[in-house]
């Protein structure tokens, strides 16, 4: 018999959501060489798995990054703004882009990695979503 318990929730909602829990780390970047050094890095260092995607979806997700080519193809107004990370040129344009759309979290470009993931974990801790289970913690490897 297996160790894990029948999934016995109310139909319709993911595990995750009836326990309180949010998804991955999504990864919706056109520089597919930096979402998969992210998602690398993402792995040693989140309690959360990260993963690249085409299409972020923000009910789902923890944390949602995007660039500027992948916001645009988000439905405005941004369901859960709170949960994205832009990264994006430092010119007006693509600052007033984000802050129409809600977006509190914007990294530049040229920011170094370690930035960026930076960037990545305060919004999972502000999310909640890092919260160690039953209020222990946990030390990451």
């Amino acid at each position: 018999m297996s160790g894990i318990a029948p999934d016995t929730g109310p139909p319709g909602l993911a595990r995750s959501e009836r326990h309180g829990e949010m998804g991955s780390i999504q990864l919706a970047l056109s520089d597919t060489a930096k979402a998969e050094t992210l998602r690398g890095i993402l792995a040693r260092s989140a309690q959360r798995e990260a993963v690249c995607v085409d299409k972020p979806d923000l009910e789902s997700a923890c944390v949602v990054v995007v660039d500027q080519e992948h916001l645009g193809t988000l439905p405005l107004p941004l369901s859960r703004p709170e949960r994205v990370v832009l990264l994006a040129a430092s010119d007006p344009e693509s600052l007033k882009e984000a802050w129409d759309a809600g977006v509190s979290s914007v990294v530049s470009e040229q920011d170094s990695i370690n930035t960026v993931v930076l960037a990545i974990l305060a919004v999972c801790l502000r999310s909640g979503a890092a919260r160690p289970k039953d209020g222990v913690p946990q030390l990451l490897d």
